[in-house]
């Protein structure tokens, strides 16, 4: 049974200083620029994947020198031997973060003619929030013209009988070590372990579709086997790119193009090292005490609003996805009658520092989502609103570090 992924070849740097190579995802402290500052002055001159991305601070920042630049990097980083190529597989990878001893995930390939990020898609792998079509179009400036990809990509899927990746992790020590090191800017360590044997992995996958389990864990026959946790976005501009790409291939040059593959880590939601954090909101550059009281009256559910000296409350009975659909549309509404800015921020004391250095900010914080109702609801609801949760802290989510090629030239 097709279950919506692939394993790949993957491309892994060849480089002595892997530490230097691996950065964090993009998307990532995009408030925080001594943190890209901090990153760049520690990688130096050395081969890094920092050269070969956006970080979104960035991107009102000379946007297409950038890209330009990252094209160029990529190309040279081929022709230099930077990486090597594994064979057809998938890499066991473990993650250990500040916050969780560890974290399971299988690295493969997303079959992007199986995703969609439509509200209500019906796909075998789907978004779980809101897809914002504007933020496509800068990596989609990436992506059509550069050779390689490197994901962020993390894509859940619904195993409580662990019987995936905690049964490959029950045996990494049969399976061949590919990387062990310290991630920088205080991200942890990671390991990978190669996995050659990969249909019978691509078999547990398919069984997860069973109409008998389908029916007794959801009460329908919904074919939903992933759920994209993080990196929505990025899988959205694959689909975007691969969607113009296949429009010049015939049929049987579409089955087998690269481009129709998205690199992507795999995990299991019910893994100890997957916990959900909110995304609160930061939002700068408005008068505090007209923001606080009309969105205190446009309230319909629980939240904190920090002004910089205390926090207010509001309760309600909705539920948390509603709450933060009431909020971001009063926030978007604030700011078209008098302007400001809003930003999406991990973590209650980052949003609280933000806010206290400037008079003109107010931060508005959320609760947590359940991760054992995420299938569940995206199954009969559609997608979440967009940034309605975080898996973990800033620091815990993917470093770039697996590469693919995804031209044939």
């Amino acid at each position: 049974m097709e279950c919506g992924i692939l394993a790949g070849e993957i491309l892994l740097p060849n480089v002595e200083d892997l530490t230097a190579f691996s950065c964090v995802a993009c998307d990532q402290f995009t408030s925080e620029i001594e943190y890209w500052n901090n990153l760049k002055e520690l990688v130096g001159n050395k081969k890094s994947a920092l050269n070969l991305i956006l970080p979104e601070i960035y991107l009102n920042d000379n946007l297409e020198q950038r890209i330009k630049t990252i094209n160029k990097n990529i190309e040279e980083y081929l022709k230099g031997g930077v990486f090597k190529k594994l064979q057809k597989g998938f890499i066991l990878t473990v993650r250990k973060t500040p916050f969780v001893e560890k974290r399971i995930g299988l690295i493969g390939l997303v079959d992007l003619e199986k995703y969609e990020y439509a509200k209500k898609s019906q796909a075998l792998i789907r978004s779980t929030e809101g897809t914002i079509e504007e933020r496509i179009p800068p990596r989609l400036k990436i992506r059509e013209n550069a050779k390689m990809e490197f994901p962020h990509i993390m894509v859940l899927f619904d195993d409580e009988k662990r019987e995936i990746t905690e049964d490959l992790y029950s045996k990494k020590d049969t399976l061949e070590k590919v990387y062990d090191f310290d991630l920088n800017m205080g991200g942890g360590k990671i390991e990978g372990y190669f996995v050659k044997d990969y249909q019978k992995v691509l078999d547990k996958f398919s069984n997860l579709l069973s109409e008998e389990r389908l029916v007794k864990k959801y009460g329908t026959i919904d074919k939903f086997a992933f759920a994209v946790g993080d990196g929505n976005h990025s899988l959205a501009t694959a689909k975007a790119h691969w969607e113009k790409v296949k429009k010049n291939l015939t049929e049987k040059e579409r089955e087998t193009h690269p481009a129709r593959y998205a690199l992507a880590e795999f995990v299991n939601i019910y893994d100890e090292g997957i916990y959900f954090e909110p995304i609160h909101r930061f939002i700068k550059g408005v008068d505090r005490e007209k923001f606080i009281k009309g969105l205190k009256e446009k309230s319909a559910g629980k939240l904190k609003i920090y002004n910089g000296n205390k926090y207010f409350e509001t309760k309600a009975n909705l539920d948390l996805p509603e709450v933060i659909r009431a909020t971001d549309e009063y926030v978007k509404e604030y700011i078209n009658a008098f302007g400001g800015e809003v930003d999406y921020v991990h973590g209650d004391k980052n949003i609280k520092d933000l806010v206290d250095k400037s008079s003109d900010t107010v931060g508005v914080l959320f609760d947590k989502l359940d991760k054992a109702d995420l299938f569940r609801f995206v199954s009969k609801n559609g997608a979440l609103p967009r940034k309605t949760f975080s898996m973990g802290e800033g620091v815990e989510k993917r470093y770039y570090l697996e590469g693919r090629i995804i031209r044939n030239d």
